[in-house]
C-alpha cells in the first residue's frame, strides 16, 4: 500500500524512515490566517513536538477549531509583517527549540527522524532543511523549487526572525546545520491562487524598494529576469521539472521584472518629473 500523506502520496525517497515514537521537547510554532484547508496536515505532521503553538491574524474560517483539536495553543494577534509575526510565535514557545512552519509546510517522517536524531547531542545552534515545493502536480526535484534550503529549526536562546515584513530570515549567532529529509510544502491549492499570492508580495517588495528611494533602472527590470532564468532554469536544471518546472521559473522571473516595474510606479506617483 502507498504511504499517503494527508492527500498526497509521498515518493519513495520519503518513505524511507518513519518518524520518531517518542515527543521531543521542540515547539512547532505556525503563524495562521483562514488556514482551515491545510492546517490539519500540518499539524498532523509535527505530532512528534511537545509543544504546539499556533498564531492567527483573524482568522474567519474553523482554523481555530482544528488547532486546538490537534491540542494547539491557539493565540491572535494583529498582523505585525511576517518576520515580526513569526518573531512573536516563537516567543509564545515553551521550549528553547523552535521548528517554525507555515500552514502550508508538513514534516516528511524522514526529517522528523533526522531532527529527533540531530537534538539528542546538538552540535549547532540551527539547522537548516531542504524544502521540497508541490507545484501544479509534482514535488519540484530542481531548478528553484529543490532544495531550496530553509532555516526553520534553531535555539532561540541564539537565533531569532528578522524584522523584515516580507522574506523574512532567521538571524542566529550560532553554527548552523543541515538536516536529511524535506520539508513538504504546498505553496498553493491552484495556480490562480498561488499566483494571487505571488501579486501580493512583488507589492510588499515593490514597497519596500520605493521606501528606499532609488530607482531602478531600465537594465535591471530587463536583465534580472533573465540571470534568474539562466540560473534556475539552465545551470540548476530547472527543465528536468517538465512543464511545472518551466511555470515555476516563468513565474520568478515575471515577479523579478514586476516588482521594479511597480517600484517605478511608485515612485513616478511620488514624483512625475523623476522618470
Amino acid at each position: 500500500m502507498p504511504f499517503v500523506f494527508g492527500d498526497r502520496q509521498l515518493t519513495h525517497k520519503h518513505r524511507m524512515t518513519e518518524p520518531p515514537d517518542e515527543q521531543l521537547d521542540v515547539s512547532a510554532v505556525f503563524i495562521t490566517c483562514n488556514a482551515a484547508s491545510q492546517l490539519a496536515q500540518a499539524l498532523a505532521s509535527v505530532r512528534f513536538c511537545r509543544d504546539i503553538v499556533v498564531l492567527d491574524s483573524g482568522s474567519t474560517d474553523n482554523t481555530r477549531q482544528i488547532a486546538e483539536s490537534h491540542g494547539a495553543r491557539f493565540a491572535h494577534q494583529d498582523w505585525l509583517g511576517f518576520g515580526p509575526q513569526k518573531q512573536k510565535a516563537v516567543q509564545m514557545a515553551r521550549f528553547d527549540w523552535v521548528l517554525c512552519l507555515d500552514a502550508d509546510e508538513r514534516v516528511s517522517p524522514e526529517l522528523a527522524r533526522s531532527i529527533s536524531d540531530c537534538l539528542r547531542s546538538p552540535t549547532h545552534t540551527a539547522w537548516r532543511m531542504p524544502r521540497s515545493n508541490f507545484f501544479i502536480d509534482r514535488y519540484l526535484r530542481h531548478g528553484e523549487g529543490y532544495p531550496d534550503l530553509s532555516l526553520r529549526l534553531f535555539d532561540r536562546r541564539h537565533a531569532r526572525w528578522s524584522d523584515d515584513a516580507v522574506h523574512e530570515q532567521v538571524l542566529t549567532q550560532g553554527s548552523v546545520g543541515v538536516l536529511q529529509g524535506d520539508l513538504l510544502h504546498h505553496s498553493a491549492e491552484s495556480l490562480s491562487v498561488y499566483l494571487t499570492k505571488q501579486n501580493r508580495y512583488t507589492d510588499i517588495q515593490a514597497q519596500k524598494l520605493a521606501e528606499k528611494g532609488k530607482l531602478p533602472g531600465a537594465t535591471k527590470l530587463w536583465l534580472s529576469p533573465l540571470v534568474r532564468f539562466i540560473k534556475f532554469y539552465v545551470f540548476r536544471q530547472g527543465f528536468r521539472d517538465g512543464w511545472p518546472g518551466f511555470t515555476h521559473i516563468a513565474i520568478g522571473c515575471f515577479n523579478s521584472f514586476i516588482k521594479y516595474a511597480k517600484a517605478r510606479a511608485l515612485l513616478k506617483a511620488k514624483d512625475p518629473d523623476r522618470l
